[in-house]
């Protein structure tokens, strides 16, 4: 087996995870960024990758191609970015890493059906704080589930003013771990006028977008006389960009294959 670097190509490159992205792997050893890619219109096509990153020219400029030296594409961009890397990765039999969030019914079912042929790592949030919140609620989702007065699971999430989905797709995953534990069956987005008593199968989402905040959920599991309140938050989005390196590490030698974090992280 070879020892070179992984040659990594960055679908959404331009944008801001796109550029820590570059960043963070431009200073990995087991990496070397070979492939800038944006929307054919972006501005920055022909511009050196590196400096419009913050750091040294690296001679990798934005570009609308992917070159021959990929070994695996990371996509942070948006659903039709996403679209676009999913069908290079299976044209071109390469492993992707899926970062993008707030993605059509259609790509999602397109992802599913590509990981019987390529390696996809496919996961709501990149990071390791998060990933490791949900096995923490999950953990407690099996030891509330048949608590005597009932639970009531509320999802708060806050982000970004240029966050173009609501909820988050952490957010929604939280809720989908809960619900599967649980067995909470309705998911309700906000509340408005007279919604009269909480049902017990519910879960209730509310998104806050104010900003520049990289993102932060808060995970309530209220009870009679008792709440449990598991929070996450980031500081900056490198979590997300370290994240997303390491599952294009992991996945670069994997067979096809739908994985997520948890499997980069051996958590499964």
């Amino acid at each position: 087996m070879s020892n070179r670097p992984t040659n990594l190509a960055i679908s959404g490159a331009a944008g801001r995870m796109g550029k820590r992205l570059i960043a963070l792997g431009n200073e990995d050893p087991n990496l070397k960024i070979t492939a800038a890619v944006e929307a054919k219109d972006h501005p920055s096509i022909g511009l050196d990758s590196g400096v419009q990153s913050g750091i040294e020219a690296i001679a990798v400029p934005f570009t609308n191609d992917y070159p021959s030296e990929v070994d695996v594409v990371i996509d942070f961009s948006h659903s039709q970015g996403a679209a676009a890397a999913l069908n290079y990765c299976l044209s071109n039999n390469k492993p992707l890493v899926m970062a993008t969030t707030g993605l059509d019914v259609s790509i999602i079912e397109e992802i599913h059906a590509a990981a019987k042929q390529i390696a996809v790592v496919w996961a709501p949030s990149m990071s390791l704080a998060v990933n490791l919140t949900m096995k923490l609620v999950e953990t407690a989702g099996q030891a509330l589930k048949d608590h005597a007065t009932g639970v009531d699971v509320e999802i708060i999430e806050k982000h970004h003013r240029f966050k173009a989905d609501a909820p988050s797709g952490t957010a929604l995953k939280f809720g989908e771990i809960i619900a599967q534990t649980m067995g909470q069956t309705h998911h309700q987005h906000g509340r408005e006028g007279l919604v009269g008593e909480r049902p017990r199968n519910e879960i209730g989402y509310h998104a806050v977008r104010t900003g520049d905040n990289p993102g932060a959920h808060t995970i309530h599991f209220g009870m009679l006389g008792e709440t449990i309140e598991l929070n996450v938050s980031a500081s900056n989005r490198d979590c997300y960009a370290s994240g997303a390196l390491a599952a294009a590490k992991f996945v670069a030698s994997k067979p096809p294959g739908l994985y997520n974090m948890f499997d980069v992280l051996g958590l499964s």
